[in-house]
């Protein structure tokens, strides 16, 4: 697991000047699959995600995230991928500056060993 704490600029939130966004390795997603209080979010296109996704996984491609970002739950963990790690890290970042609970799994999908759903 890997906390990094980033300078926020943006004076979105009030609490302080930094903030945590976690990291966990891909390993470390079958602890949260199927709780009720997480919510996972394949970011890939969604012939990506037919192909194959971490089970309980919605699909929201990155690139049509802010069209869908009001139906995102406050009061539960989000759990961030995307292919490689990178496009999930920098909106794991601006979710985690607007309040929200975020993970990022490190390497993204192609980290992940366990079985994909199709």
């Amino acid at each position: 697991m890997h906390i990094y704490l980033i300078r926020e600029y943006d004076n979105i939130r009030t609490e302080g000047d930094f903030m945590a966004l976690e990291t966990i390795c891909a390993k470390d997603i079958e602890n949260y699959i199927g709780k009720y209080n997480v919510r996972i979010i394949d970011l890939r296109e969604p012939d990506e995600y037919r192909k194959g996704h971490i089970p309980t996984a919605i699909n929201i491609p990155y690139s049509d995230f802010e069209n869908k970002r009001d139906s995102l739950p406050f009061n539960r963990i989000l759990i961030l991928y995307c292919d490689r790690g990178n496009l999930s890290l920098l909106l794991a970042r601006e979710l985690s500056n607007n309040g929200y609970q975020v993970k990022n799994i490190y390497g993204g999908i192609h980290a992940y060993r366990g079985d994909l759903v199709q």
